[in-house]
């Protein structure tokens, strides 16, 4: 019985000796059409077309003799390794790398990608994807049939980013097209196919970078979060801001704490004031929807998110009509419209709301609209006391109401 088998990657180039030796001594060759098909393939080896996975390891794992799977690209990254290591399968492998798709597509682009994020999209979890190039500048979307660059450019619909198309890598048949995201949709694309998806502002610098992935262009020196609101009014046109209880840093805390923002999400801020949440969540890793009716909030929302460097798209509109035309959220925070609100924004079926309230009555009418539309609400009252330290006098009080509720569906 077979307990070993060689993964080989290709990138389109020939072949390196050592994995020319493995195919050489194969006796059964999994892999794709075109893999099966290479000369290098002996003539007499058992060959399966590499489908579902699973099967093809249950079939390695009873073949006497050698086995060998051929992958595009590097087996290890995104590839079939993962699979074929499963303690199920009982297989020791041995790698023959390749050159990554991804790396591959950055190769065509002329482009570093240290600073890219890399995902994957099917059709289970595309939004999740689209979530991920919305949040971020650089990002290389490793596609599958029926999630696409057309798939992604019609959920990125309003979101201006292009696209770097690279198709077939490796192959005769290799083709890299540049278009906008609002052309993508237009065109029929080969599988299999590596997206490029760059915009939202300029590119990052990543000067002195020490790990891979996104490198946040935080102002110098700032760390932590629940920013004084200072810090956010600071970068707002003439020093405007949006104050109040709604906009206090140990609210903002309890409310990204109970959202708990993070990459592949969506987040609606719902009146976003001084862009403040919304910012801060975009710094988690989120993809932010900033809405608010006010068009100086909405200025300062936006100045906030190019001052910390992070990827958010701001509507102005008054909710809940303007909510009406927004994509699918996964988590929501609503800053004010009452029930009429809480209510439309139940009706998209996020995972988890919080709101707040000033007073006990509001508190109460909000969480029976949330319970009553299939929410499990927890209510805390908030209060926080700034003092000043000179004196140790008490300089500003907040006592709020804060509401969240999560899916029941969800609910333990």
């Amino acid at each position: 019985m077979a307990d070993r088998v060689t993964v080989i990657g290709w990138d389109g180039s020939p072949l390196t000796g050592a994995a020319t030796a493995a195919l050489s001594a194969a006796t059964l060759v999994a892999g794709a059409a075109h893999h099966l098909a290479l000369p290098e393939v002996p003539a007499n080896a058992e060959r399966i077309r590499l489908g579902s996975i699973d099967l093809a390891a249950r079939r390695i794992a009873g073949h006497r003799g050698s086995a060998v799977v051929l992958a595009d690209g590097d087996p290890g990254f995104f590839g079939v390794v993962r699979n074929l290591r499963a303690p199920e399968h009982g297989l020791e492998v041995e790698v023959v790398p390749a050159v990554s798709s991804v790396a591959a597509a950055f190769a065509r682009a002329g482009m570093p990608w240290e600073d890219a994020q890399t995902v994957v999209a099917h059709p289970r979890n595309l939004r999740r994807a689209v979530n991920v190039c919305r949040a971020h500048h650089k990002v290389a979307v490793l596609t599958s049939p029926g999630a696409g660059p057309a798939e992604l450019a019609l959920l990125l619909e309003g979101v201006h980013r292009t696209f770097v198309i690279c198709e077939e890598l490796g192959t005769t048949r290799e083709r890299v097209t540049v278009v906008t995201s609002d052309k993508a949709a237009d065109h029929v694309w080969r599988d299999p196919n590596v997206v490029i998806v760059i915009g939202g502002g300029p590119e990052q610098q990543a000067t002195g970078a020490w790990i891979a992935g996104r490198h946040p262009a935080y102002p110098r020196g700032v760390r932590g979060w629940a920013l004084p609101t200072e810090a956010y009014a600071s970068s707002a046109p003439e020093g405007g801001q949006d104050s109040g209880e709604g906009d206090s840093p140990g609210l903002r805390a309890a409310q990204l704490a109970r959202l708990g923002p993070r990459a592949g999400d969506l987040l609606w801020d719902i009146g976003s004031g001084s862009g403040a949440l919304a910012v801060e969540a975009a710094r988690f890793g989120a993809a932010v929807l900033a809405v608010d009716s006010d068009p100086a909030a909405c200025a300062r929302t936006a100045a906030a998110a190019r001052a910390f460097g992070v990827q958010l798209q701001v509507v102005e509109g008054r909710a809940p009509h303007v909510l009406e035309r927004l994509p699918e959220p996964d988590v929501v925070r609503i800053g004010g419209g009452g029930v009429l609100v809480v209510t439309a924004v139940t009706e998209r079926r996020p995972e988890r709301i919080v709101t707040h309230a000033s007073t006990r009555d509001e508190a109460e009418a909000l969480g029976a609209a949330l319970s009553g539309n299939g929410y499990t609400v927890r209510c805390s009252l908030l209060q926080s006391v700034e003092l000043d330290t000179a004196a140790w006098v008490e300089r500003e009080r907040s006592v709020v109401f804060l509401l969240s509720a999560l899916r029941s569906d969800l609910a333990p």
